[in-house]
């Protein structure tokens, strides 16, 4: 099974950037899927983004078109989501995922890292 650590996350006033990083370990990366999920008090978990690992395709929520970019670097075992013009309503824990060979579900999941979008 893969391990998945996210790291990233941190306090950033609107219009600022970061980038979130799902590192995995255990398995090889490429062989899976991997989302980006989000979770704000009070709300249901949503989909942000998901990266697929036969082509590299990618899906994005509404919400965050345009302004978040997913990416995976096989070399270094790693899915990064870039996030620019950050907004209050981006404050969440953001969370990765993994679905192995695109049929399995989300079955593993990181810890988790808060995103607070403040000034």
């Amino acid at each position: 099974q893969v391990q998945l650590v996210e790291s990233g996350g941190g306090l950033v006033q609107p219009g600022g950037s970061l980038r979130l990083s799902c590192a995995a370990s255990g398995s090889t990366l490429e062989y899976y899927d991997i989302g980006w999920f989000r979770q704000a008090p009070g709300k249901e978990r949503e989909g942000v983004s998901c990266i697929r690992s036969s082509d590299g395709s990618t899906q994005y929520a509404d919400s965050v078109k345009g302004r978040f970019t997913i990416s995976r670097d096989n070399a270094k075992n790693t899915v990064y989501l870039q996030m620019n013009s950050l907004k209050r309503e981006d404050t969440a824990v953001y969370y990765c995922a993994a679905d192995f060979r695109s049929g399995s579900g989300w079955a593993y999941w990181g810890q988790g890292t808060q995103v607070t979008v403040s000034s």
